[in-house]
């Protein structure tokens, strides 16, 4: 089998990627290693930026975002006593939408057939092949077979540990990492949010996020050690400890229900340079990972999509290849830019092990300094609703 664009990774970024292309008559083949099923089982956060939104929109996938996203024009920072709202319309005159990532998944992935976008699911043992030259090729495995794709290009959209990574040369590639020592517990509940805006929680006990799904549906983090046992953390426990260092306001306001889902995600911020390598290119986290205190994971991984799809839209029907030239450039700036964000927000709401009474003092100042700024306040609120593109 042969196709102009082999895409590597059935989530959001490489849908997005498939249905751009598609639309511009580009062929795409989407090669994914789980099912379906598992692929909209993943739980990701989902609070999109204009630009992320402003594609669905262009796809004409954007009926269910429309009736069923929630505009927010801000969110609050608490610092255990009081909210302080960053308002980001008024700041900014933009806003973003809380719309989870399975959602926008599962838009693309339904809208896949009658747009003749082809995925193969269930692909095993994928391997990509000579993409430094001008023929490189996946080979997998499905259904016991194996199976040959040749492609023109290659695009890694298959995460951390996928394949399309490892393809790149040692020599070639830098890897920029900070792995914290927390991570997020998270629950998933059937009840109300106690605030109609998410709330990033600064505490002498450690971070807490109150987020949303729905006005039916949310979702609460707070920091752990990283190691730490979930079995010690029954659902009352967490309520608890979410009232405390969500403080008063929110806590009055808490709806408790049993989680639907629980579980402890650690942090990590990395970044791979380059992001091309001969007709392979990295979209994603293939090439980076932010904490998620900065909502960007997938928001990046749409600018890289954006990004991608114009330049390989250039290649294919202007036989431009400035674009292909200067794709990792542009979009690793955009990418260090939502690492620096990301960092500062993750280094100003949580508590480190080594921070002592000094760092504590710190922070408490910057958020003193925060409420009482409208300069920091705008530059939150820039690069929480999203740079340019």
């Amino acid at each position: 089998m042969k196709t102009q664009v082999a895409i590597i990774g059935a989530g959001p970024a490489g849908l997005l990627l498939g249905h751009l292309l598609g639309a511009e008559g580009i062929e795409c083949v989407v090669v994914e290693r789980a099912t379906p099923d598992y692929v909209l089982g993943r739980i990701r956060a989902g609070v999109l930026e204009g630009g992320t939104t402003d594609m669905l929109t262009q796809l004409g996938l954007d009926a269910r975002l429309k009736a069923e996203g929630i505009p927010h024009d801000g969110f609050c920072l608490a610092d255990g006593e009081r909210l302080i709202r960053i308002d980001v319309a008024a700041l900014t005159g933009k806003h973003v939408t809380v719309y989870g990532q399975t959602e926008v998944t599962r838009d693309l992935m339904d809208a896949a057939p009658e747009r003749g976008l082809q995925i193969i699911y269930s692909a095993s043992d994928v391997a990509l092949h000579d993409v430094a030259s001008d023929a490189p090729y996946l080979t997998y495995t499905q259904g016991g077979r194996p199976e040959r794709l040749n492609a023109q290009y290659i695009v890694g959209c298959d995460g951390y540990h996928g394949p399309a990574r490892q393809a790149i040369p040692a020599r070639i590639g830098q890897v920029f990492e900070r792995v914290y020592p927390f991570g997020w517990l998270g629950i998933l509940a059937d009840v109300p949010p106690c605030h109609h805006e998410l709330i990033y929680a600064n505490h002498a006990n450690g971070f807490a996020l109150a987020s949303m799904r729905s006005t039916t549906r949310s979702r609460y983090y707070i920091q752990v050690p990283v190691d730490e046992d979930i079995t010690q953390w029954p659902d009352e426990r967490v309520w608890d400890e979410l009232a405390v260092r969500l403080g008063p306001e929110a806590a009055a306001a808490m709806t408790r229900g049993p989680s639907i889902e629980k579980s402890i995600a650690p942090l990590r911020s990395f970044v791979f340079e380059p992001m091309r390598y001969g007709k392979l290119f990295l979209c994603g986290d293939a090439a980076h990972i932010v904490p998620p205190t900065g909502a960007k994971g997938l928001n990046l991984a749409a600018s890289d999509v954006a990004y991608l799809s114009t330049a390989l839209i250039a290649k294919f029907k202007h036989n431009d290849n400035g674009g292909i030239a200067g794709y990792s450039g542009q979009a690793l700036a955009r990418v260090w830019k939502s690492e620096r964000f990301s960092w500062s927000l993750t280094k100003l709401m949580h508590r480190f092990p080594d921070d002592g009474p000094f760092e504590r003092r710190m922070q408490v100042a910057e958020m003193e300094y925060i409420a009482n700024s409208r300069a920091m306040q705008t530059s939150i609120a820039e690069n929480y609703v999203g740079l340019p593109l």
